[in-house]
């Protein structure tokens, strides 16, 4: 089947390369500009970009594809289907019009569930039992089409925003090429009910309220792993929190009850947390044990009040 892709981030990447290996022509990739990053903020390539350049695919990165010229440019390719992942621009309705299946989108939720950006991180915040990946064709509202073909996961209860992405992206890649296979397919209406959209993530939402139970603060951190990565103050010391499980306990919100190889407790407003791997700025991320080695212990002496929440001074 002749296909135009759009995508950016790895997610989208392990979609390309599954419809390559099926054989798929691949007439055009669609993916966006390239970015400033790394510490001399070079300008780097879309991981989808590496991976068609690789390939011998023509790239296309245009700003917007509002515009006529890009249009033209995806209308003269003659595609069958549009594919979609996580690509970052808005489609207008004369491009989801253009290729003869349309353009389907690989959506990490099961819709009607967290539509919008951030499907993954959302799903663990919140607590979901499991999360999955929808095959939909695309309509001018966002994430509101009908379902090709879906499938769940069960999210596990270390489950981390990485773990989930790794398995739902490799979920994707099979179930697009299984979706390609099948056209035309049937398509299903999402429901009415369940509707729930998944904003973008904000780094200030990383900042961890000891006020909250431990067990809505052992989802922040990991649902934030790898990014943003949650922020939390330890008496004087702020740190970031890569691995950390709720348990019963009490005390003052913020107070450290206990320190040792085993993690550091730390009391929250229900429960307390036990956080097993840290990060200092500018440091390694470190267990539980090598963290409370390489700091003087005059650093976590205070406790937090009552009534303050945690911050990055």
């Amino acid at each position: 089947m002749k296909l135009i892709f759009a995508g950016t981030p790895e997610f989208a990447a392990q979609a390309l390369a599954a419809l390559i290996t099926a054989g798929h022509q691949l007439a055009l990739v669609l993916t966006q500009p390239d970015r400033p990053s790394g510490r001399g903020m070079a300008l780097r390539p879309s991981p989808v970009k590496a991976l068609a350049l690789e390939h011998g695919i023509e790239v296309f990165q245009p700003p917007t594809l509002r515009d006529a010229a890009a249009q033209a440019r995806l209308q003269a390719v003659g595609a069958d289907a549009m594919i979609v992942a996580a690509y970052g621009l808005i489609l207008p309705q004369a491009v989801l019009d253009l290729p003869r299946f349309g353009c389907i989108n690989i959506h990490a939720s099961l819709l009607p569930r967290w539509r919008g950006a951030a499907p993954i991180q959302r799903a663990i915040l919140a607590g979901d039992a499991e999360s999955g990946v929808c095959i939909m064709q695309m309509e001018a509202g966002l994430d509101t089409g009908p379902v090709l073909l879906s499938a769940a996961l069960p999210i596990a209860e270390d489950e981390t925003a990485g773990s989930l992405h790794d398995r739902l992206a490799e979920l994707g890649a099979r179930l697009i090429v299984a979706a390609l296979e099948k056209l035309p397919l049937a398509a299903l209406p999402q429901a009415d009910e369940g509707v729930t959209y998944a904003a973008k993530i904000e780094k200030s939402e990383a900042l961890l309220d000891w006020n909250l139970s431990a067990q809505q603060l052992a989802r922040q951190v990991r649902a934030f792993n790898p990014f943003p990565g949650a922020l939390a103050t330890l008496g004087k010391l702020s740190v970031k929190v890569w691995r950390a499980s709720a348990e019963a306990g009490e005390g003052s919100p913020g107070t450290i009850l206990a320190s040792d190889r085993a993690g550091i407790l730390v009391a929250c407003g229900e429960g307390v947390l036990r956080l097993t791997e840290l990060q200092k700025a500018g440091g390694k991320r470190l267990s539980a044990a090598q963290f409370l080695a390489g700091i003087s212990s005059g650093l976590m002496a205070s406790a937090i009040p009552d009534d303050e929440s945690p911050s990055t001074d």
